[in-house]
């Protein structure tokens, strides 16, 4: 199904916003390049944007503009984790995840000094899922093993984290490709998250939590 998209002129009176702040956000890389959707009309080209994207991309710009840089606010939205690395006692510090995740977490994956990116958004992930009752603890071991098996290969793409059981046996699953995700039917969906939202939150919190 393809998403539906609103116009540049719809956008503008929609949000408030100016054509020169569009296109210095784009330039600061706030609003990815892929998009501005070029389309021919009868006054010649158009740009269209994905509609549910572009709106709560702008309304997260605006809801965070006044405390951060528009270059530290491209970093919350860039895939990339740059070269972020924390101690567990930092994560703890700044109420990023509790200590019964990274309980978990060590359990799970051995004790370390300081946490990658990947492993720090694989904790929060999985914090973010005890506290929601999503997941169980048994199922959040299974979700660190497969982050820290796999999400290299999918860090840069816009991926999913989902779950999925039957007849409660559990399955998770690391989805690149989200168009096309078929499951048995007598499966159970449990969850579907994006990952690309989680990376956002946890490089705002951490941020926002810099001395």
């Amino acid at each position: 199904m393809n998403e539906e998209e609103i116009s540049k002129k719809d956008l503008l009176e929609l949000t408030g916003i100016s054509y020169g702040q569009l296109y210095r956000w784009k330039r600061k890389n706030l609003i990815p390049e892929e998009w501005f959707i070029r389309k021919s009309s009868f006054t010649g080209q158009e740009t269209f944007f994905p509609k549910q994207k572009i709106l709560q991309r702008i309304d997260r710009i605006i809801n965070m503009k006044d405390g951060l840089s528009l270059d530290e606010l491209a970093d919350v939205f860039s895939p990339s984790s740059g070269e972020v690395s924390i101690t567990p006692g930092e994560l703890l510090q700044r109420n990023i995840v509790t200590n019964m995740t990274l309980d978990l977490f060590e359990q799970e994956l051995g004790k370390q000094d300081v946490l990658t990116f990947a492993d720090i958004l694989s904790v929060y992930v999985l914090e973010k899922l005890l506290k929601s009752g999503e997941i169980t603890r048994d199922e959040g071991k299974m979700l660190l093993s497969l982050m820290r098996d796999h999400y290299a290969k999918v860090a840069s793409k816009p991926c999913e984290l989902a779950l999925v059981r039957k007849m409660g046996v559990p399955l998770l699953l690391l989805i690149e490709t989200t168009e096309h995700v078929y499951v048995d039917r007598d499966a159970k969906w449990v969850f579907r998250l994006p990952l690309r939202g989680c990376i956002e939150e946890l490089k705002l919190k951490i941020n926002q939590s810099e001395v």
